[in-house]
């Protein structure tokens, strides 16, 4: 009977193991098709978001966005290289997204960065780490 009841534990834990591993990070509709409420372009908006990520994000994703941040390194996943080309043909409003509601270990930044604008200049800046 333990065997029984370590064995129906073990594949349990496996299961929700194997679960764990596969959640994906869903951005609803709305937001992938979402336009940013400032000119991404703008010199100035570009220096506010790299501001905003040395105070905010440089800690985990680096400071270059290679992932590399020192606090990054303790984490259970990757914090992503955002100078790949599959995070930069994500949409802006992917990145809005995930940027404001966060997942998993990557925390919400809708009450740490309350200005909307604030959070589509971090996009802007996310846009600049390119390869």
């Amino acid at each position: 009977m333990k065997q029984i009841i370590l064995s129906f534990v073990m594949v349990l834990f496996f299961a929700a193991a194997s679960q764990a591993q596969n959640k994906s990070w869903e951005v609803p509709a709305k937001y992938k098709t979402m336009k940013s409420s400032v000119d991404l372009k703008d010199a100035s908006v570009i220096a506010t978001g790299k501001e905003l990520w040395a105070k905010q994000c440089k800690s985990c994703h680096g400071a270059t966005g290679l992932g590399d941040g020192p606090r990054g390194a303790m984490l259970k996943t990757n914090p992503g290289d955002f100078s790949s080309t599959a995070f930069q043909e994500q949409t802006d409003g992917d990145i809005y997204y995930k940027t404001t509601f966060g997942f998993d270990e990557m925390p919400s930044f809708e009450k740490k960065i309350p200005s909307d604008a604030d959070r589509w200049a971090l996009v802007a800046y996310m846009r600049t780490l390119k390869k």
